[in-house]
């Protein structure tokens, strides 16, 4: 049983919690005490316990539009080997000890952590069959992620931050609604009731004024920004950003599997290169320069 409630949990979807890191990466230019190092990590297992938990719901939520999907079937809860009353058990002792254990960290983290999961036991609930809320939802729980980060070691976050954020937050959301679209064709809307309310040029549209919103707000961020202005360096990692927005995009229109843009990131090595080298040369600029 603790093999299924794990795989409830979807460890493969926990990249989505490196958010947490953003706040450290980008006060590399300060010194920061260990502590500080070790805050971000037990942040990042906090919100992977927390996002389990909301995954856990969920799962017990869509038991049975689950089974008739082609992957979503081979869920625990709906194949039958996680029974609905076991999960909603290990939902609620994982939620004591993650928000426990954020509250224990400081007020303003379990705030935010509270927070979170609200948001995104209401979006299981209800907003994910809402066009247009549902990819605001989650790029709403990005941005807290990003806030719990910068709040667990004290640190301000930069409002432009914030917005390459949820920009990107938003293009990834909306690519995963296209992939999900392609994958199950007319029987799209039977499965999540928002996919019925939209379409391929719909979405298409959004997704490319999202991909070129999230380029120019980096590229803002890179120069006009406190972190930008004091480090001018930082527009040398603006070409990375480019080639990671153009390279999902290939692989959305491709049909490589944006429908689970998790194990699209993890699977894909041109685009996990380049978020490292990314991840990387912020690192060097922040620290160097």
């Amino acid at each position: 049983m603790i093999r299924a409630i794990i795989r409830s949990m979807r460890p493969g979807q926990w990249v989505k919690n490196l958010i947490v890191f953003a706040g450290l990466l980008f006060t590399l230019d300060r010194p920061h005490p260990a502590t500080d190092y070790a805050m971000v990590v037990l942040a990042f297992v906090l919100f992977c316990i927390l996002s389990g938990v909301v995954y856990l719901i969920n799962d017990v939520r869509d038991a049975d539009r689950d089974r008739k999907h082609p992957s979503k079937s081979q869920r625990p809860v709906a194949a039958g080997k996680l029974s609905p009353r076991a999960a909603l058990t290990a939902a609620v002792v994982l939620a004591a000890v993650g928000l426990g254990g954020s509250f224990a960290t400081s007020i303003k983290f379990g705030g935010i952590a509270l927070l979170y999961v609200a948001l995104m036991t209401v979006y299981s609930f209800s907003l994910k069959n809402v066009a247009i809320l549902d990819v605001m939802t989650i790029a709403a729980g990005f941005v807290l992620r990003a806030v719990a980060g910068a709040a667990v070691i004290a640190v301000e976050i930069s409002p432009w931050l914030l917005v390459c954020t949820i920009l990107m937050a938003l293009f990834l959301g909306l690519a995963k609604r296209h992939g999900e679209l392609a994958e199950l064709g007319e029987d799209a809307a039977s499965h999540r009731s928002s996919l019925g309310q939209y379409t391929v040029p719909l979405l298409d549209q959004l997704i490319n004024i999202t991909a070129s919103a999230s380029i120019i707000a980096y590229a803002l961020y890179t120069f006009f920004s406190k972190t930008g202005s004091s480090h001018p360096y930082m527009m040398a990692t603006l070409p990375f950003v480019i080639y990671g927005v153009f390279r999902y995009l290939l692989l959305v229109q491709g049909g490589n599997g944006a429908a689970n843009p998790e194990a699209l990131l993890l699977r894909d090595k041109p685009l996990l290169a380049d978020i490292g080298l990314w991840a990387i040369a912020c690192a060097l600029v922040m620290a160097l320069s």
